[in-house]
């Protein structure tokens, strides 16, 4: 009765089933791996934000990049505007709308300064009109924001171009851009959040990163492909009972010919 299985069609579909397998199997456990990774990061960058601000040079330092586990933390620093190597950051989008992030060193000490992200500008009238975009306070000024580490082409998938107007980039790059400067920048940069003095004008505040649901939907994932793995299994059972069961209906069927037509015989006169 089970001899059908060994015929090519049923070979073929046995070789399917064993290679779906394992791949449902890897698929869900990289998926399980990606919620815990999330979740993870998620819980960090979540106790960076909420956590009591610190002195930078606690966690950043020039020529020293900001570690993954100091990414949003909150630190403070006190130090002076350069408003002569400002920057503009291009394509930077907020709300929905086009913009850039204003980008302005705050010199902490001798020969040392920082990045600090003062906040977004809305986009000019056409692509030429420079953006209106605040002075940074005068004088002695306390800058709280969160820690962020620079931003390269391979972190941001943004590519860096040349040919763009003077003193706008695309990427916060510390190291290039502190080939340019006077001073040595920290190895990340300052998102601001608040500022004392306050100025009377100021670019919007970046909103706060979305940690979103922590990989909820990895895990969701990954439950799916195992569930699939069950679907695929069961799926292979019910083929075979069903072609068992049409092969003996069939077999059924042909006995009981067999046996109506010897019974006509049988009864046939001679």
């Amino acid at each position: 009765m089970y001899r059908f299985l060994l015929t090519p069609r049923w070979l073929a579909l046995h070789v399917v089933v064993l290679l779906v397998i394992p791949a449902f199997v890897f698929l869900g456990r990289w998926q399980f791996g990606r919620f815990e990774e999330r979740s993870a990061n998620s819980e960090r960058v979540t106790a960076n934000i909420e956590a009591t601000p610190v002195p930078l040079e606690r966690l950043a330092a020039p020529g020293r990049p900001v570690r993954e586990d100091d990414r949003f933390r909150k630190v403070t620093v006190a130090g002076t505007y350069d408003p002569s190597h400002a920057l503009l950051v291009r394509r930077r989008p907020q709300e929905g709308r086009p913009g850039y992030y204003v980008l302005t060193p705050l010199v902490t000490g001798p020969g040392t300064a920082v990045i600090v992200n003062r906040g977004w500008v809305k986009a000019g009238a056409t692509a030429d009109t420079p953006p209106e975009v605040p002075p940074p306070p005068a004088g002695q000024v306390t800058v709280t924001g969160r820690l962020r580490p620079g931003e390269t082409e391979e972190s941001s998938g943004i590519r860096e171009r040349s040919g763009l107007p003077p003193g706008q980039v695309l990427l916060i790059d510390i190291g290039r851009i502190g080939k340019g400067l006077p001073y040595t920048l920290v190895g990340g940069y300052v998102e601001l959040t608040e500022q004392q003095p306050r100025p009377a004008a100021a670019p919007a505040p970046v909103p706060e990163p979305d940690v979103g649901a922590g990989g909820g939907l990895n895990l969701a994932y990954g439950v799916q492909w195992w569930l699939f793995i069950g679907i695929a299994i069961g799926g292979w059972i019910l083929l075979i009972r069903r072609e068992v069961a049409e092969r003996k209906a069939a077999s059924e069927g042909s006995e009981g010919s067999e046996a109506s037509e010897a019974e006509e015989a049988e009864s046939t006169p001679r």
